[in-house]
């Protein structure tokens, strides 16, 4: 009786202080209530009977929802109990490492994995430092990124996640899948390609025992080499080999620089008979066919920068070139020269119209080799446009154009780049003259709209970038100037048409000059025979010269530029004032002056250009190779002749980043 008046027992029940419950247990006292008065007014016998039933049920849903209630009650609380307890066992027992510090980065807590990682050291209250530098410098790397990471320590692979906002860290020990990753990795498939550059041209004197043992020789050497290395190798041709090997080995090779390119050279060439090795090296992808056809790319590739070098691709990457240290041996025929002739004047034939552009900032060489192009396609009855922009041209070329002024025909067919591409049609045929990187073209935009009828002629050495689909190549290399390359050409043209006249011989033989310094570098029998056919059309030389002539202004300041040059151990490096605008045509000049001076090897011109860009002008005199070392810049060129224009730095951080690598190719060399 006493319960009765207590406090508790006239509180709700449980299940009343939920909502729905609630709800739905008023509902039901108003239902029944409703009933029993309904039942009343019909029979009061009836009525009784209601209330009795209804009281019933009453009692038996109040204990059921009760019960209902205690039941769900006790089931979350044995869960929760549950869910806590395997927290706290998860934090114990589970493989991962965990961690928490102080802002004073103290250590605080460790669970027992983490403390297997420690040792039988305690840590517990320790500077992380003190405890573990090379977590510490991981977790100072990486604090506050949020993300998992991957990490070696301690020679062993752990996935590592912090968090900065409670101070913790997650380690798991992941070695196991990172050595099934790296072996993955080590064992994918990598595909290559030799050919024996010019084994051809050295074997076409010899007698059969000579050649013997030649073969022999290369074949032996190659054998051996991939015998040491693991490298399934497999002859296809006379000139030519294929190889099969791993990752893992790709990345030895890599590391030792491909010295059989060096071995090969330095024997075949004690025995008067040089013979080096192009490589085309395909790796990282699946598909077997797609590797084998970027192989020959690469090797097409290595062969177009003028030989003796290795190109190695990923399939998704960027082209890395290894050896290129000698200067490209002639190889180019006139058989060669007669059939890329032939070819161009079916292209011409085919197209409706002829579009011919040269590289931006256009030199003579550039600009000489157009007029020849568009002399070419006037004797074959074609409409050729020069595209070129006159708002960008040097003093040179400026001469040239005012004495085209006297030849109206030749003067019409100058256009800009914005009538090119009003004129082009689907017919068109574009021809890049003495450059084959599209970014480098005066009209970027016309190469797009013409992409699929483009030639490429050009005495560069082919660099990574290269039209998609271009449908005639002539890349020489080991011609003096792309004059040279046109001027061959005019021997197997229609000897009915009108020939070459004294401007355009004169603008070409003007262009050989300059890029062969006065016939000084880079000059073959080939060179001087363009020379003798050119000044026997009407080149003239006194109008060459005046052409070549520079004005007071850039007289004084290439005189400025040298006077800032700094020598030491045979590298002569220029910089320029950081704020004042130098011409690239006076800073190639510059770079070519200091190769006379005696014990220089190569020299580097480094200059603000009007665009803002730093533009480094590099010369050597065959033996560095500044080509590699301005394509590592972002530029390319000759072995001996090359060039880079950097965005967005100083002349002072270009002249750090060129010191960089040239020390760095010093301890390659040592």
């Amino acid at each position: 009786m006493k319960k009765f008046f207590t406090k508790d027992f006239w509180q709700l029940p449980e299940f009343m202080h939920d909502k729905h419950l609630r709800v739905l247990a008023l509902i039901t006292v108003f239902v029944t209530v409703i009933c029993v008065i309904l039942a009343f007014s019909t029979n009061i016998i009836l009525g009784y009977v209601s209330v009795i039933l209804a009281l019933i049920m009453i009692v038996v849903a109040y204990v059921t929802l009760k019960t209902i209630t205690e039941d769900t009650t006790e089931y979350i609380s044995d869960l929760s109990y549950r869910i806590k307890r395997g927290e706290q066992d998860a934090l114990i027992k589970m493989p991962i490492g965990i961690l928490f510090y102080d802002k004073a980065n103290l250590i605080e807590w460790i669970n027992p994995y983490m403390q297997r990682y420690f040792g039988k050291q305690e840590v517990l209250g320790k500077p992380l430092l003190e405890v573990d530098a090379q977590l510490y410098d991981q977790v100072k790397n990486y604090q506050g990124k949020g993300k998992e990471i991957e990490v070696k320590l301690h020679d062993r692979s752990y996935s590592l996640i912090i968090q900065k906002d409670i101070h913790a860290i997650y380690l798991m020990d992941v070695t196991k899948y990172a050595k099934i990753r790296q072996r993955y990795e080590d064992t994918r498939v990598v595909v290559g390609q030799i050919f024996l550059d010019n084994y051809d041209e050295v074997t076409s004197a010899m007698n059969d025992k000579d050649i013997s043992n030649l073969g022999n020789f290369v074949t032996n050497a190659l054998s051996d080499w991939a015998r040491e290395f693991g490298i399934y190798l497999k002859r296809v041709d006379e000139d030519r080999f294929f190889i099969l090997t791993y990752a893992k080995t790709l990345a030895v090779l890599e590391e030792e620089k491909f010295k059989i390119l060096d071995e090969v050279r330095k024997w075949t060439s004690k025995q008067n008979s040089p013979v080096t090795l192009s490589v085309g090296i395909a790796y990282g992808g699946s598909d077997l066919t797609k590797l084998a056809k970027l192989s020959q790319n690469n090797l097409d590739l290595a062969l177009g920068r003028g030989g003796d070098q290795v190109v190695v691709k990923a399939v998704e990457g960027q082209a890395r070139f290894y050896g290129g240290k000698t200067n490209p041996m002639e190889k180019r025929t006139r058989v060669r020269a007669r059939m890329i002739s032939q070819a161009l004047t079916e292209l011409m034939h085919q197209a409706d119209q002829i579009f011919v552009m040269g590289h931006k900032h256009p030199d003579m060489d550039s600009l000489g080799a157009c007029l020849g192009i568009r002399r070419i396609a006037a004797m074959n009855g074609k409409q050729c446009w020069i595209v070129l922009d006159k708002e960008d041209v040097h003093s040179d070329i400026e001469r040239l154009l005012t004495e085209l002024e006297q030849y109206p025909n030749i003067k019409g067919s100058i256009i800009t780049p914005e009538m090119a591409l009003e004129k082009a049609t689907k017919d068109s045929l574009l021809i890049m003259a003495d450059h084959s990187k599209p970014s480098m073209a005066i009209a970027p935009d016309l190469y797009e709209a013409l992409k699929n009828r483009v030639m490429v002629i050009d005495h560069h050495r082919r660099g990574e970038e290269f039209p998609d689909n271009p449908i005639l190549v002539y890349i020489e290399p080991y011609a003096s100037s792309t004059c040279e390359l046109i001027t061959e050409l005019f021997e197997y043209q229609s000897k009915d048409s009108e020939p070459i006249n004294k401007i355009e011989a004169t603008a070409m033989l003007t262009g050989i000059i300059i890029d062969t310094q006065s016939f000084a570098i880079r000059t073959g029998t080939r060179t001087f025979d363009a020379a003798s056919y050119l000044r026997s059309v009407g080149a003239d030389l006194a109008m060459a010269r005046h052409f070549m002539k520079e004005n007071v202004t850039s007289y004084m300041q290439r005189n400025h530029l040298v006077e800032r040059t700094e020598f030491n151990d045979g590298i002569a490096i220029c910089c320029g004032e950081e704020e004042r605008i130098y011409d690239p045509v006076i800073a190639a000049q510059v770079a070519d002056s200091l190769l006379n001076v005696s014990g220089v090897e190569a020299s580097f011109v480094i200059t603000k250009r009007a665009s803002g860009k730093i533009g480094i002008s590099a010369r050597s005199n065959g033996t560095k190779n500044v080509q590699v070392i301005m394509e590592e810049m972002g530029g390319g060129g000759h072995l001996s002749n090359a060039a880079t224009q950097i965005e967005d730095t100083t002349i002072a951080a270009a002249k750090k980043q060129l010191l960089a690598i040239l020390a760095k190719e010093q301890e390659n060399k040592e």
